[in-house]
């Protein structure tokens, strides 16, 4: 692996140990800088594909399109990955560009403190440490603080609970009465794991998700031996999975021409696999698809059929020392509860402190719904970046695409600062930014078409970008220097 010579950077943070900060910090490498530390809460690098270890926990997007651009995941058979081969993948690629080293576990943030008088950040570590920074890096994502639900009762239950990100791999729930609460990802993926080796389970729905097909995990021999022998044409696949993705998928958001056809896959994967119509009628959605996340799926539906399943669609009412009672005052006896409730998804950088030019803290900046520019950065946080920040998640494509476009961004700011300074985005550039951010969201189903983690209690949409990749890998690609300036501290 050859670096690139450039000119030396000054001391850079970088918070977050997950795809997010080791893209930063390989690019960092190729770039030839080293003056870097990532600071990693837990005890390893994965981030949620460290965290997250339930039965069926795997992603969506095909394996070849979810890796780096500059390590190319290479696998000849699977199609879809698990979690497993994700973490190995990260831990591959943390030894591949010999992060180890400037890597720091157990090192959770408390705070950065952005000092007026150096013009450096002081970082503090939930152990007490304080280091001083030029550049701070934020790359501790979206999905990585486990949500659980407000239900009278919850601390009084008696028997065994934990959320999906939290697994009690110690629990054997072979002969159990479970509830599952919440059908999500992570509730549908993990739900026939679950229902194989349980007396029963109650799977708790708030509302439907649409649901698409799909395609086999595994490779076909023929494929097989395309990748085998014609190493190149794995290059071709990942470049289609992303126009497809782009091209076909994107458009759902906004009501687009594949709206219509990805609604009647959809409810044709529901017919067919649920022949129940009264079952059925319980997962039909009532919103536009695309307002809540998409799942592709084969084993949810059917898992439903099952006699030893339930489909439970009447609100919790509370939660006693031995169950569960629903809106309509049945109490249900049960050995364990499994919340597959997602993430805070909308309390960026929680529980870290973060304060900016004059003191200004971010948290009161982000009151109302977080924003950044680019999902990037704020005016009075001179050299603080974001790596998938605000408004920068996909739910029709890979993110790793969009989390490479941060990083390259990112690097062209570093290289404006070559001799040291202060580097932050100019109100003006922010203001045009949000306006079309918000025109660009009002033409999305998430507004008013339900409720989602895409946004806050008020209804802001704070997490997804509202547009192709294309148009995010466009303006990322602009010059930074056109929407930053260049202070002295």
């Amino acid at each position: 692996m050859k670096a690139r010579s450039v000119s030396r950077f000054p001391a850079i943070a970088i918070m977050g140990a997950g795809f997010g900060g080791l893209c930063m910090a390989a690019e960092l490498k190729r770039a030839g800088i080293d003056s870097f530390t990532i600071f990693e809460k837990e005890g390893d690098v994965g981030g949620i594909w460290r965290d997250n270890t339930y039965p069926g926990c795997g992603c969506d997007v095909p394996s070849h399109l979810y890796s780096f651009s500059f390590e190319k995941y290479r696998d000849v058979a699977l199609r879809y990955p698990e979690q497993r081969e994700i973490l190995a993948y990260l831990q591959h690629v943390t030894d591949s560009y010999d992060l180890r080293g400037h890597l720091r576990t157990g090192a959770g943030i408390a705070s950065a403190d952005y000092s007026e008088s150096t013009g450096r950040w002081v970082v503090r570590t939930t152990s007490g440490e304080t280091h001083i920074f030029d550049i701070v890096i934020s790359a501790v994502g979206q999905l990585h603080r486990p949500k659980l639900p407000d239900i009278p009762g919850r601390d009084d239950f008696k028997g065994e609970s934990f959320h999906t990100a939290k697994w009690n791999h110690d629990y054997d729930l072979s002969g159990r009465d479970v509830a599952v609460i919440g059908t999500g990802s992570s509730g549908a993926q993990l739900l026939s794991h679950v229902a194989r080796v349980a007396r029963r389970v109650d799977v708790y729905q708030r509302t439907p998700n649409w649901v698409v097909p799909k395609p086999r995990t595994e490779f076909g021999p023929v494929t097989r031996w395309a990748f085998t022998r014609l190493p190149f044409t794995q290059n071709i696949y990942r470049a289609l999975n992303y126009l497809a993705a782009d091209l076909a998928l994107s458009p759902i958001i906004a009501r687009g021409w594949s709206a219509r056809p990805a609604e009647w896959v959809a409810r044709r994967h529901l017919r067919k696999q649920i022949r129940d119509p009264l079952l059925r009628a319980k997962l039909t959605p009532d919103y536009p698809i695309g307002c809540k996340r998409i799942l592709i799926d084969n084993t949810f539906y059917p898992t439903l059929n099952r006699a030893n399943v339930e489909l439970v669609t009447d609100g919790i009412s509370r939660i006693t020392p031995t169950g569960i009672v629903t809106a309509d005052g049945e109490h249900r006896d049960v050995d364990a509860v499994i919340y597959a409730t997602g993430f805070r998804t909308t309390e960026f950088l929680v529980p870290m402190r973060v304060r900016g030019r004059g003191g200004v803290s971010l948290d009161e900046r982000w009151a109302d719904g977080a924003e950044a520019y680019l999902g990037m950065a704020l005016p009075e946080f001179p050299n603080l970046f974001f790596v998938h920040g605000p408004n920068t998640i996909l739910g029709h494509n890979s993110n790793i695409f969009m989390i490479e476009c941060q990083v390259r961004y990112v690097l062209s700011c570093l290289r404006l600062l070559p001799g040291g300074g202060l580097l932050e985005v100019r109100p003006e550039a922010m203001r045009d930014y949000q306006r079309w951010l918000e025109k660009a969201i009002s033409r999305t189903v998430w507004p008013t078409g339900c409720q989602s983690w895409y946004k806050t209690a008020s209804g802001r949409v704070t997490n997804p970008w509202p547009a192709s990749t294309m148009r995010y890998r466009k303006l990322t690609r602009r010059d930074p220097a056109d929407a930053f300036r260049v202070l002295t501290p």
